[in-house]
């Protein structure tokens, strides 16, 4: 098959969705398949070394971030021909794979409909609470949205809450899949869609078994606790960073990753002065990104209620490496291997911090669910999310 994949951001770009997709790529080409990525060209110091794949086809773009990581493509007509001209070039088009939430959706689903292809559309965020925590007068903002959506795609119908915007996606496409049971129960309960796929974003069968081939490197005697992901508000980082002061452990707290809240977690850093040492190490590989988690003593995830899966904690799981977890969601799908946060509070997080680095400093660390590793590896995968394409071909 050639299957063509649409995302809001390049691949290379920090982002668990990006890791994602690029994991999927890799393994749908080892399976012999065909696979063209569709994003917005990258901008700033990474920008040439992104363009280095043959597969990626760059949209013209501009950045829409201070540090120019991210960036958008207008959804239009000048767009699409663009698109159409470039994709000549490539072999015909079996399945369209959209993976974005905005323009990356809009143009994906514009280039569908024109070429009669069947959509496969893989929902990996919760679009109002991303909304929420980051844009002022979020409802209005939604609203936009939605107006923005009917028009690009052409649909009719009404609705302007998140729920409706991602019920419009799916009326467009031939199957849903989401990356997390409890997030396919809640679009299936809000009318989304009747059937929804459950396909975990995976991790890479080859790295993670070098990872745990090599021993880990142990820095220090104390704790070492993992934060990861991208630096903005609905990740609550800086609540994190506020509970690690509040907390008082004596532990060595890692920070990987980078956007626009850095400067502000690292002028709070300077401010409370934690008993904790706190390291700002910047963004990494995929692969040594792997190496951290399985090196740290525990993961930490405190976003709620916005991530779909809540890649990080299951990377930990899948390497043998304890969480902390915030979204009681999360919680219930790892099953096992974490220490739960009670609330959304400061106070909570610090109790648990406390706790986790207390059980860790006495030797009794909690086990990840063992079969997380088996359900986690993106073989697998890719075979549940190929027998999805197969299914939509012969159903067309």
């Amino acid at each position: 098959m050639h299957v063509v994949f649409f995302g809001d951001q390049h691949l290379e770009s920090l982002g668990g969705a990006q890791v994602s997709m690029r994991l999927q790529k890799t393994y749908l080409e080892r399976a012999g398949h065909t696979v063209t990525v569709v994003a917005p060209r990258m901008h700033g110091r990474r920008a040439r070394e992104a363009r280095k794949d043959a597969a990626y086809l760059d949209l013209p773009s501009v950045p829409v971030t201070f540090d120019r990581e991210y960036a958008m493509t207008w959804p239009g007509r000048r767009t699409d021909r663009w698109l159409d001209r470039a994709m000549a070039e490539r072999p015909a088009v079996d399945v369209v794979h959209v993976q974005a939430d905005f323009w990356g959706a809009f143009i994906g689903h514009r280039f569908a409909e024109r070429h009669g292809l069947p959509v496969v559309h893989t929902m990996h965020n919760r679009v109002d609470v991303g909304i929420e925590a980051t844009a002022p007068f979020p409802g209005l903002v939604m609203r936009m949205l939605n107006a923005w959506q009917r028009r690009a795609v052409r649909a009719e119908d009404g609705g302007t809450d998140g729920w409706a915007y991602l019920r419009r996606f799916a009326q467009h496409s031939a199957a849903v899949t989401a990356p997390s049971a409890h997030f396919a129960d809640r679009l299936e309960q809000h009318g989304v869609s009747e059937r929804v796929d459950v396909i975990w974003n995976g991790i890479d069968d080859r790295i993670r078994a070098e990872v745990l081939t090599a021993a880990p490197v142990r820095t220090s005697e104390r704790p070492h606790i993992l934060w990861l992901g991208r630096m903005s508000p609905e990740k609550r980082l800086l609540p994190f960073l506020e509970a690690v002061a509040e907390s008082g452990i004596d532990a060595d707290v890692e920070l990987l990753g980078g956007g626009g809240q850095l400067r502000a977690a690292q002028r709070l850093v300077a401010k409370r002065r934690p008993a904790a040492s706190v390291v700002f190490a910047g963004r990494m590989s995929y692969a040594d990104t792997l190496r951290k988690i399985a090196r740290a003593d525990a993961v930490v995830q405190t976003s709620i209620g916005f991530e779909t899966q809540g890649m990080t904690v299951f990377e930990a799981a899948t390497l043998g490496t304890p969480a902390v977890v915030s979204d009681p969601d999360i919680g219930a799908e790892l099953e096992s291997g974490f220490w739960p946060v009670a609330d959304a509070s400061v106070s909570a997080l610090a109790s648990t911090l406390r706790t986790a680095v207390a059980d860790i400093a006495a030797g009794r660390p909690l086990q990840p669910n063992p079969e997380v590793a088996h359900r986690f590896l993106q073989s697998s995968r890719t075979a549940a999310m190929i027998e999805v394409y197969e299914r939509v071909l012969e159903n067309r």
